[in-house]
């Protein structure tokens, strides 16, 4: 039986509004204020939206539960399959002590810390975002900081910090084509619509990432290695997202600044080199001074060390490449349409054009999804590293066993979100946003932010939202390329907030429960960018020479409907 979406349940958009956030409220009040532990935490969310959605919003209980189930899944695969995978290479390079020799063969690079983390955080997380997405980046970056040396804390929530700028482009431009499917938008206008948005932040983040860490004054004394780092990734993001598409763009320009940034290392170092891995404590040391932090090693067993993690670069980038992905599902994957739910929702006006039917479809791509890329890099790494099939067998269930509750919560968060998203409590916050006037493009972004908070990407922000966003640049005589593409650009800054990133941060570096002070860390980080993100979307909505970059070009097919 169909089931029409409510949007304003008790006919006051503001009592509407209040409700309809309760469920994040819980959710995050619970993991940022009361400590709950993650798991606890997201399922104490998940029946809250349950309960909005039933008695506030009218949803069937049996679609309500069947959307629980279907994000539970989700959840698991590919997000939890990805967390799963990572965790067990890395405990395998333990085990054999070459993450030790990797973390020793980084800091010969520079002892700075400061540097190491540009390096590692920024420049190469952001080739992990661009090859797979989905957590991955935030899951190898904090697990190799932890490994140098950094804090739980630290690494987690640096990590998460210098994991925004790739994401509008991540795992091979997934979330723009996805925002092109759902708004009928040419892909190559909203491609480069966002190009002329992130790489003034692709410049300003690795700015912002080391104040983090060392404050403005170790900021200011490596600007040149930070405005290198920057700069070469920010030039490759807008010429590859302007001339050829989406679909390598941070793949380009994080090959370019981690080469830039390594051959400038070799020529400069910094007056002072920060040893401590706290952000306090710089030696005294003039340039090139200071303690050595890591032992040296033969270049044989530094070879061996990178190896695993070569081997899964090479993987993890072959497994997004479109054809194969393409060919791996012709030969392993299966699909449900989820009983009560596929295509017995409608999404209504004013969220969509005219009522539109949602899909619900669980497809288990076991062989294509990133994290069984993930899962057959571990195995080769295992292999050449001399491990037995028994001893990985052993090692994977000791890793299961160390990510059990993070897998329960990753599972607890995409149900909540999947059942914000078919009951349309999603759709009730996205409209107060929609309703500011003239300051909409200030609160688009904004928009974009809350939907990948919720969701956990900016593939799932871009579909939720992709159309209202649409929608109300046109009634308030916008660009429609300009506010859709905010959705995506918006959005990268709720990446380092929501609860499925900081799980997978809490998990990488071994901090499982304290997702709270992770959250706490990055909160203010991500709101104050999100709203820098939006006045500089109003810039490019009204205020010259902004509004050059803006692109009016007519949409390439007609609206979905």
């Amino acid at each position: 039986m169909m089931w029409q979406q409510v949007y304003d349940p008790f006919g006051n958009a503001i009592i509407s509004t209040l409700v309809a956030a309760i469920p994040i409220v819980v959710l995050l009040g619970g993991i940022g204020l009361f400590h709950m532990k993650a798991h606890h935490a997201a399922l104490a969310g998940l029946v809250a939206a349950l309960a909005i959605a039933v008695f506030a919003h009218g949803m069937p209980a049996d679609k309500a539960g069947m959307t629980a189930v279907y994000g539970a899944a989700f959840g698991l695969l590919p997000i939890g399959w990805i967390v799963l995978n990572i965790i067990f290479l890395y405990q395998l390079t333990q085990e054999k002590g070459l993450f030790k020799v990797l973390q020793d063969s980084i800091a010969g690079i520079t002892d700075d810390r400061r540097l190491q983390l540009l390096l590692i955080a920024f420049s190469f997380g952001a080739f992990f975002e661009g090859a797979a997405g989905f957590g991955t980046p935030v899951a190898v970056t904090g697990a190799i900081l932890i490994g140098l040396g950094f804090s739980p804390l630290a690494a987690s929530g640096l990590s998460l910090i210098a994991n925004t700028a790739p994401v509008a482009f991540g795992a091979l431009g997934t979330p723009i084509i996805a925002l092109a499917a759902v708004t009928g938008l040419d892909l190559i206008d909203l491609s480069a619509m966002v190009g002329r948005q992130l790489p003034f932040f692709s410049v300003l983040v690795p700015f912002w990432l080391i104040a983090a860490f060392a404050g403005m004054r170790g900021m200011w004394q490596i600007w040149p290695a930070i405005l290198i780092a920057g700069v070469t990734f920010a030039i490759p993001q807008f010429l590859v997202s302007n001339y050829h598409g989406p679909w390598l763009v941070d793949v380009v320009a994080a090959i370019c600044s981690i080469g830039a940034l390594t051959l400038f290392l070799k020529v400069w170092s910094p007056k002072e080199i920060w040893v401590s891995a706290d952000g306090t404590a710089p030696s005294a040391g003039g340039a090139g001074g200071g303690a050595h932090v890591g032992e040296r090693h033969d270049s044989g067993l530094v070879i061996r060390a990178w190896i695993p993690w070569i081997i899964l670069s090479i993987v993890v980038f072959c497994w997004g490449i479109p054809q194969l992905k393409t060919a791996l599902d012709g030969i392993s994957l299966v699909q449900w349409q989820i009983p009560t739910l596929h295509n017995l929702v409608e999404r209504v006006p004013p969220v969509v054009a005219a009522p539109a039917k949602e899909a619900a479809v669980y497809k288990l791509n076991w062989l294509s999804a990133t994290g069984s890329g993930i899962l057959i890099s571990a195995i080769i790494a295992g292999f050449v590293m001399g491990f037995s099939p028994l001893q990985m067998l052993k090692t994977y269930w000791r890793t299961l066993v160390l990510v059990r509750y993070s897998l329960l919560t990753i599972a607890a968060m995409l149900a909540l979100g999947f059942v914000t998203r078919y009951s349309g409590v999603d759709a009730t916050l996205g409209l107060a946003f929609a309703k500011t006037g003239w300051l909409y493009p200030f609160f688009g972004a904004l928009l974009g932010w809350l939907g990948v908070a919720l969701t956990g990407s900016d593939t799932s922000s871009n579909v939720l939202f992709g159309s209202l966003q649409r929608i109300s640049a046109e009634q308030n005589g916008l660009s429609p390329v300009l506010m859709a593409a905010a959705n995506s650009s918006g959005g990268v800054m709720g990446k380092m907030i929501d609860a499925q990133s900081i799980v997978v941060a809490s998990t990488a570096t071994r901090w499982y429960g304290h997702e709270g002070d992770i959250l706490r860390y990055v909160f203010f980080h991500s709101i104050v960018l999100a709203c820098l993100m939006g006045l500089l979307i109003t810039a490019q909505a009204y205020l010259w020479p902004f509004t050059e970059m803006v692109i009016h070009h007519a949409p390439a097919v007609a609206a979905p409907h």
